[in-house]
């Protein structure tokens, strides 16, 4: 008999393990609380773009994956907390109220896995207290990144920490039949430090790179060249090319971090990549002053909306634009929108008007890539009325650009 088990959460993270699980032969109810998610996956509609989801869904549907609104009543092998831990980002302070709900509504279960990212203490302090007497508890952190998440999730090595022994034993036959490697640690904490660890330095190591990009702007150095000499052939960990840090995770696990640790390192990190959209826009904006005269009636061009473009995805969570739009528009410019995966209804939202990448080229006075998504590399630059183009990821070629009169920039760089 195949394991039967209950995801709940239908986000990002809830949605790919239930893709992977039925892949592998689990029979998996997926769960949330949103009546309209329960509404579009009960009729086989993914809303969350990532490679291979939606085949799962067209496969397995009614066999493999069921989608309801409640677990079934009954108890099932596993039950998997995949719930959002968002947080107020006016105070840093962690909103634990979905999990608690969750865990609460979890009845009498075999095995609960906690798999949403928690500040450490969480799945002892705020899960164990709702579960069923008896009921063993492991926390199993996700781990992947956006377009490569259903590999990932069997080629990464999978953390597992238990409450007792009984747990942890019940955790890795579970995962066992999902993940390639299990990586038992010694407890519910060790494994939630782990997720917050591996996203934390992610976080610090794209700070550096842009507080290099800052510094070598102050200089009127490149930062690229700099990072480029110092990472050739040098035996030491490279360093990151400067760049906007968004997504689900690293914008908020650092907080979640801070929440239950006294740090510094990871709180001036989090701040500096939080200020770096700003800082672009603000910059952009002295770009066309400077090449204008003045921005106000001027029409800007911004390609790639999603906060990241490789792996592509449509994940606005994080995205740079959400800070950059209203410093365009207080400015007086007209914003265009352009992205291959963002649909126009969320680029409008977002203050843009939505244009195909033609019109793009053929309305704009000045142009800002924010990403790197494949459509945008070694695009070229032909006979257009572009005199400004800011190009994040440097993905360009930056001598054919200015040999047509553009002026062309980057982080921390400007030809």
């Amino acid at each position: 008999m195949p394991q039967t088990v209950g995801v709940v959460g239908m986000g990002y993270v809830g949605l790919t393990l239930t893709a992977a699980l039925a892949r592998k032969g689990f029979v998996v109810h997926g769960v949330d609380a949103n009546p309209t998610v329960v509404e579009e996956l009960s009729h086989g509609r993914v809303h969350v773009f990532e490679p291979g989801v939606q085949e799962v869904f067209d496969e397995h549907l009614g066999t493999r994956v069921h989608i309801s609104a409640v677990l079934p009543d009954r108890p099932l092998d596993a039950v998997i907390l995949c719930v959002s831990t968002p947080v107020d980002l006016s105070t840093g302070t962690p909103r634990l109220d979905h999990l608690a709900a969750a865990a609460q509504a979890c009845g009498r279960q075999r095995l609960v896995v906690v798999r949403s990212t928690v500040p450490i203490g969480t799945s002892r302090a705020v899960v164990l207290p709702r579960l069923a007497e008896g009921t063993r508890l492991v926390m199993a952190p996700e781990r992947t990144i956006q377009g490569q998440a259903l590999r990932e999730l069997v080629e990464l090595p999978q953390v597992i920490g238990g409450l007792d022994q009984d747990s942890l034993e019940a955790g890795i036959a579970l995962f066992e039949g999902l993940a390639d490697q299990i990586v038992p640690v010694s407890s519910l904490e060790a494994a939630e430090m782990v997720k917050l660890a591996n996203n934390c330095h992610t976080d610090l190591i794209y700070a550096y790179g842009n507080e290099l990009a800052l510094i070598a702007e102050q200089h009127r150095l490149d930062p690229l060249e700099v990072i480029h000499a110092a990472n050739l052939d040098y035996p030491r960990p490279d360093l990151a090319k400067p760049g906007y840090v968004g997504g689900g995770c690293l914008t908020k696990d650092p907080y979640l971090m801070q929440s239950c640790a006294t740090t510094s390192l990871v709180g001036h990190a989090r701040a500096l990549n939080e200020r770096l959209p700003s800082h672009v826009a603000e910059r952009l904006v002295a770009l066309v002053r400077e090449t204008f005269g003045e921005t106000d009636g001027r029409t800007l061009a911004v390609l790639g909306w999603a906060y990241k473009g490789w792996p592509a995805t449509d994940d606005m969570r994080g995205t740079p634009v959400e800070d950059m739009v209203p410093i365009f528009t207080r400015a007086g410019l007209t914003v265009l929108g352009h992205d291959p995966l963002v649909s126009d209804e969320v680029i409008t939202r977002y203050g843009g008007r939505p244009v195909s990448l033609d019109k793009a080229f053929a309305e704009a006075d000045a142009m800002l890539i924010v990403n790197d998504h494949p459509d945008y590399r070694g695009m070229e630059v032909g006979d257009t009325p572009i005199r400004v183009l800011f190009d994040s990821w440097r993905i360009l070629d930056a001598d054919r650009i200015t040999g047509r009169g553009i002026r062309y920039a980057g982080i921390g760089y400007t030809r």
